[in-house]
């Protein structure tokens, strides 16, 4: 018994061993866990997907996943930020009820001007398509919005397991529904229907924390919504267009490329886009917001951030590197395989995504220290560089009308180009102000 009792307690001990000492390790360990096993079930039905759907399906997906993804950007005002900034709970709820408040009066406002002028933007979209599933982009940015800053109050309580479990809930309802109403019709329903069936369960998941606490919902004071509105100003004053314009940057590809060539390849570019975004959904968002919570502690302790800065950006680039050299050399094949004979194009694009995907996943993850600083002119100044260079570039895409494979070289080079801009603001933002940290 003595033996057996021996081996059970070293057992324990080895297992403690392996596990993350630290909280910040911990607390990324968690999410990433969520968002791995969250990831896993997409990428496991992403081959019958890419056999049930088609290229064109996928492109207006993507012409429907950019237009609410500009407006859910700004749903909330961009308060939604604000509320890991205040010391006590009571301000981080009030500021929660003014994103909830800021998002239910614009997503009100794109249900008005969707019934209004539907056929007008469906002439201007230029497809005919998406008519029908503009009614739905008013109900689906009111679910993204109140996803935003349910995560981020529970971001702030440290319910880092609860995030886990609506990540993965998520992703269950997501293939659930896309493969459902995949086999019993044909066509995007399934596709887009899917994701807003999806965020909707999330954000389930994630509200039982707070009203659960009817302590703090009572707290919500009109009074008390207006002045942390004021104190907070900032947020919307600056980041909120400066987001819009970063949001609508990140869009652009899926307005032009169908104009220029058409929504198939659009359907194929979005694809592998989605592919490769996949590490970046796996591991650097949930080392962004657990780093977020990090350095927004420290500032609070006055505690200086390069040590912990530096730290990340050396995991970042350890773990970029060879993902990047990986998806460069095999994705064609990969896609080939997986997807089928089709999407091998979209395997061939992701080798350009491959370029640009090692430095936004370093330098996007590392971005959130300018709002942790409240720094929000220095982002705000680099996101219209990033949207008037964007501009041009598609202009020009456009009007010389590039073979496809040109257009992509000349997007990987100005996508590099502007984030080494970002990283030296971040990185001189971080310097400059542990510095004036006696």
């Amino acid at each position: 018994m003595k033996y057996k009792n021996y081996g059970n307690l070293k057992k324990r001990l080895m297992i403690n061993k392996l596990k993350p000492k630290s909280e910040f390790n911990r607390n990324i360990l968690t999410l990433m866990s969520g968002t791995t096993i969250a990831q896993a079930i997409p990428i496991a039905i992403s081959p019958i997907l890419t056999r049930i759907y088609t290229p064109n399906d996928f492109g207006v997906l993507a012409l429907f996943l950019a237009i609410t993804s500009i407006f859910a950007s700004i749903a909330n005002g961009r308060y939604e930020l604000a509320i890991m900034l205040p010391k006590k709970d009571e301000d981080a709820i009030n500021i929660f009820a003014l994103g909830f408040i800021i998002n239910c009066f614009i997503s009100l406002l794109l249900l008005i001007l969707v019934v209004i002028f539907n056929n007008y933007f469906t002439k201007l979209l230029g497809n005919n398509e998406i008519s029908f599933w503009l009614y739905f982009v008013p109900i689906t940015v009111f679910i993204v919005g109140l996803f935003n800053i349910l995560n981020y109050f529970n971001t702030r309580k440290k319910n880092y397991k609860d995030i886990k479990n609506a990540t993965i809930l998520k992703s269950i309802v997501l293939a659930i529904a896309q493969l459902s109403l995949g086999f019993i019709k044909s066509g995007v329903s399934g596709l887009i229907l899917g994701n807003i069936i999806s965020n909707g369960f999330a954000n389930i998941k994630l509200a039982k924390n707070i009203l659960k606490n009817k302590r703090l919902i009572l707290k919500i004071k009109l009074v008390k919504i207006i002045i942390l509105a004021k104190k907070y100003k900032d947020f919307p004053k600056y980041n909120l267009i400066s987001d819009l314009s970063n949001t609508l940057t990140l869009q652009i590809p899926f307005f032009v490329i169908p104009k220029v060539f058409n929504i198939t390849v659009s359907g194929y570019f979005f694809f592998a886009q989605k592919m490769i975004s996949i590490p970046s959904l796996l591991i650097a968002n949930s080392i962004s917001q657990v780093f977020f919570e990090k350095i927004s502690e420290n500032n609070k302790n006055n505690i200086k951030n390069m040590p912990i800065f530096l730290n990340i950006l050396k995991k970042l680039l350890m773990l970029s590197l060879p993902m990047s050299i990986f998806i460069y050399l095999f994705s064609p094949t990969i896609f080939e395989i997986i997807f089928g004979k089709e999407w091998r194009i979209s395997g061939e694009i992701s080798q350009y995504l491959a370029i640009i995907f090692f430095f936004t996943f370093i330098v996007s993850t590392l971005s959130i220290t300018l709002v942790s600083y409240n720094k929000l002119k220095f982002l705000a100044i680099w996101q219209y560089l990033y949207l008037f260079s964007s501009i041009v570039f598609f202009f020009l895409v456009y009007y010389l009308e590039l073979e496809f494979n040109i257009f992509l070289e000349y997007y990987v080079l100005h996508q590099v180009v502007l984030y080494l801009i970002y990283f030296f603001i971040i990185f001189l933002v971080v310097y400059k102000m542990d510095e004036s940290i006696s």
